[in-house]
């Protein structure tokens, strides 16, 4: 980087990295409520990119038509999955007196275990649970009402994502043209790619997710069936939706599968054979689905991965967690394409073999003094 030919210092560099990450960092908290719907819609506009193509092709519609149509596919689509989980969810809710009895003999055997073992008397625990009860209740209506908006801001994040969904999809064209002719020279040529790349490579990435959950859900819904566990298809479905969160999804998956197991069955193996099918499933689909299916599609490494996945936490919640790897994905396919920000696209992506040599040679022990000065001529 050079201004009027002469070297910009590196440490006047690393300050405007730092200050332009900063930025970006508080401009994504700051817009969180329409920059999270915002990306969701161009995922989903992605997404339902050919049935509107086909709704405008094969069945003669206009192309606002067309987009309202592919629209509603989704709004189908997802409601019909909130539908069976609020089905399932409320068929759980029956086996409460259950889930309260079963959670009341192991809290006894908890308490016997405390008491012989840290000798702490069941009074004393007693007290220490009602202590912790009380702090709890008095909270209750703040964390009531924290809930209530949390709600409201999910119904309200949904309208805008379907709504910005409908615009991308309707002015798709418009939107094309002013990123190529923002860009002057043989840029243009690189925008063009890098566009065309971001297209094929998100949808086909979304539709590899799709088809893995989709995958993990009917197997683990199998096999729990199989298994006698009840709730099997409730269970097969939850995991295989938060096993679209990488590597933390899936544990999850499999906390509540135990706990909700734990609560209905008859016998403790069930739940061991229930964690054992889930980490099993983890581990076929990690080494064998996930590269075949999604792997191919988005070559991101599994260290950048998570850190992904915990900064898209930290900024964003749980929407975070699910739009960080599709934002890495199209951040490496920008970095791939444009010169100075190869070596982040490098980082990125997934090591590569062939520099073993370069790096075995730099990693090797660097040049004596005393041999370099012998070498250098006087």
């Amino acid at each position: 980087m050079k201004v009027n030919s002469r070297p910009v210092p590196f440490i006047v560099v690393m300050a405007c990295c730092l200050f332009s990450l900063i930025a970006i960092v508080y401009v994504a908290i700051a817009g969180k409520e329409i920059l999270a719907p915002f990306i969701f819609a161009i995922l989903f506009s992605l997404l339902l990119l050919p049935v509107a193509k086909f709704f405008e092709k094969k069945c003669r519609f206009s192309r606002g038509i067309a987009s309202l149509l592919a629209i509603i596919v989704l709004v189908v689509s997802i409601a019909g999955v909130g539908y069976f989980l609020g089905a399932e969810l409320a068929r759980l809710g029956d086996d409460w007196p259950q889930f309260k009895a079963q959670l009341d003999s192991s809290s006894e055997d908890l308490k016997t275990w405390v008491s012989h073992t840290f000798h702490i008397t069941a009074t004393k625990q007693k007290h220490m649970m009602n202590d912790a009860t009380s702090n709890i209740v008095g909270t209750g209506t703040a964390i009531a009402g924290q809930t209530l908006l949390s709600l409201s801001s999910i119904l309200l994040s949904l309208i805008f994502t379907y709504i910005f969904s409908f615009f991308f999809l309707l002015y798709r064209n418009l939107i094309l043209r002013f990123l190529v002719h923002v860009f002057q020279g043989r840029n243009q040529e690189i925008v063009h790619d890098i566009i065309e790349q971001v297209q094929f490579i998100i949808r086909k990435y979304i539709i590899g997710l799709l088809l893995e959950m989709l995958i993990v859900a009917g197997f683990i819904s199998l096999v729990f069936t199989l298994l006698g566990v009840k709730y099997a298809l409730l269970l097969g479905v939850m995991t295989g939706i938060l096993n679209l969160i990488p590597y933390l999804g899936i544990f999850t998956g499999l906390a509540i599968s135990a706990l909700i197991t734990f609560a209905t069955a008859t016998s403790a193996s069930s739940v061991i054979w229930v964690a054992l099918t889930i980490f099993g499933t983890h581990v076929v689909d990690s080494n064998v689905l996930l590269p075949v299916i999604v792997g191919s599609k988005v070559k991101i490494n599994a260290m950048i991965t998570v850190m992904g996945v915990v900064i898209g936490e930290l900024i964003w919640g749980i929407p975070g967690m699910f739009l960080s790897i599709p934002v890495i994905a199209v951040l490496k396919i920008i970095f791939d394409r444009v010169e100075a920000m190869k070596p982040w696209g490098l980082l990125l992506g997934e090591d590569d073999p062939k520099t073993e040599p370069l790096i075995d040679r730099l990693e090797g022990d660097p040049p004596s003094l005393e041999k370099k000065m012998v070498d250098e001529p006087e």
